[in-house]
């Protein structure tokens, strides 16, 4: 009954696709799994050897030898004449904490994953974390699941000008690669920017220009994570980062993210008690809530990760999108100990063909970086670089920039204004591309999903959002940036008519 290794061994969700796994080593994988997504929780008995062969159509043997395996790794255990269970420290894949703070009595509640949970890259996926591609995949005439912004308010006839522009001034640009660190010019001009308007001074080679913010992610990932080293990371957050960082095998620690930012008391205790590798944050116009942390929580958060030898991962992905006062400062800019990497993106609200963005890092983490940066892409496309410097330079950014903000805002408030009799409940953002919104508990957020894709309409459900699974149960994200107003009149009119069917 066995089977070629490299063959896919079950017609299940939960298998390994990796060709390099030993057969019993998949079965492994499978109950692991299982375990970890709670069909199997502590204590409970699981199949026997025989039954478990017959379900997944391989020899009794290979079943026995994975149960011997995972005895021997704890993770399971045996009753005589009875069988095999679960062992209770592993059946979950989550552990809650109960923590007190030494500066008060106040009980901290944080969770983090066991080890395996976040080991094997496939869990996230019965977790729903590759929900919002799915989401993204749904045609709709009124689409509030895309944090794009609507191409009609993009500035796309300047593109072919300054293509010219380009071609003129670098006549060989087709026929030349980048560096890998990205171009001088670039590099430099952003580095000029910063000082200037973010207000922290950092050299041109203190600068990376990658193919957007997620592959920065991915490179800070690469660079600097190792099999089981602990994330701590906000609930709930950008959905591909939880992915990326758990396919580099981190371990994730979670920690609310509130309308008056996090509590840092609480944040405190995990950096101390959990040593996490690093923090990933997105502290202006977070996306999914659209929450700022304000300016004394940046500037404690750099201090707090010097002590206890954290890195802060600073995802500034739409900080110019802001609807009247300027948002706070950047968390880089009150790092002196080197402990903040901070990731620019201009593809969103620019030109999201472009994929520009920046990593700004002090010397010691720059090397890492570009070593694996060398390794995916040996840097990003020099065309790119210089059609972006070019927009970048001239006054039509800043410009279209303080135009774009206007006509967000508006369409913002013409959200607000559709939703305002609802009884859902949410808070303004000053700022971003989203509003997260809190449902009634007698509506269950994918149902009203299922209904609303039928009329056409889309949303993102809280959970794809959540590193646990559990909180965004009760939540939405709606985006205003893709929709005109009228759009949005209309989809929410038909969104809320499905709602009170519910």
């Amino acid at each position: 009954m066995g089977k070629d290794n490299s063959e896919l061994l079950f017609s299940t969700e939960h298998i390994s696709t990796d060709p390099s796994l030993k057969l019993y080593e998949q079965v492994v994988h499978y109950i692991n799994v299982r375990m970890e997504r709670g069909d199997w929780p502590a204590d409970a008995k699981l199949p026997s050897v025989r039954s478990l062969a017959q379900e997944l159509g391989v020899h009794r043997l290979t079943v026995f030898r994975a149960y011997q395996e995972l005895k021997q790794q704890g993770r399971i255990y045996v009753k005589d004449k009875s069988g095999y269970y679960a062992h209770a420290s592993h059946a979950a894949g989550l552990t809650t904490y109960t923590a007190y703070s030494e500066r008060s009595s106040t009980k901290r509640l944080f969770q983090s994953e066991s080890t395996y949970a976040a080991d094997d890259p496939s869990v996230s996926v019965w977790r729903g974390m590759d929900g919002l591609t799915q989401v993204h995949a749904m045609n709709a005439d009124f689409q509030f699941s895309k944090a794009l912004i609507d191409p009609s308010l993009l500035p796309n006839r300047y593109w072919r000008e300054l293509m010219m522009q380009v071609f003129e001034k670098h006549p060989k640009i087709a026929a030349t690669y980048s560096a890998v660190q990205g171009d001088a010019e670039l590099r430099d001009a952003m580095a000029q920017h910063f000082s200037t308007d973010k207000h922290f001074a950092v050299s041109t080679d203190e600068v990376l220009i990658t193919s957007g913010a997620q592959q920065a992610i991915d490179l800070v990932s690469r660079s600097l994570i190792r099999t089981g080293d602990r994330v701590l990371i906000e609930r709930p957050a950008y959905g591909p980062a939880m992915e990326i960082f758990r396919r580099q095998g981190a371990r994730l620690t979670v920690t609310d993210i509130q309308p008056e930012g996090y509590d840092m008391d609480q944040i405190e205790w995990c950096l101390k008690t959990e040593k996490p590798r690093l923090f990933y944050i997105n502290p202006t116009f977070h996306n999914p809530t659209g929450f700022t942390i304000p300016d004394e929580q940046r500037k404690r958060l750099p201090e707090l990760a010097e002590r206890y030898g954290c890195l802060i991962v600073e995802d500034d992905s739409t900080y110019d999108i802001s609807f009247g006062q300027k948002p706070p400062s950047p968390i880089f800019s009150y790092d002196i100990s080197g402990s903040v990497v901070y990731i620019r993106s201009y593809s969103k609200y620019v030109a999201p063909g472009l994929r520009i963005a920046a990593v700004t890092c002090r010397p010691q983490l720059m090397d890492s970086l570009l070593s694996v940066k060398a390794l995916v892409d040996n840097g990003s496309p020099l065309l790119n670089q210089k059609l972006f410097l070019q927009y970048f330079q001239s006054p039509r950014m800043q410009q279209h920039i303080k135009k774009l903000c206007i006509a967000l805002q508006i369409r913002k408030e013409t959200m607000e204004a559709s939703l305002r009799d609802s009884g859902w409940t949410w808070t303004s953002p000053a700022g971003g591309l989203n509003l997260w919104l809190q449902l009634p508990s007698t509506i269950k957020p994918n149902e009203l999903l299922a209904k609303s894709i039928q009329e056409s309409v889309s949303f993102v459900p809280g959970n794809v959002f959540d590193p646990i699974g559990a909180e965004g149960k009760t939540h939405i994200r709606l985006s205003y940036s893709y929709a005109n107003e009228l759009q949005i009149k209309e989809g929410l009119s038909t969104l809320l008519r499905i709602s009170r069917t519910m």
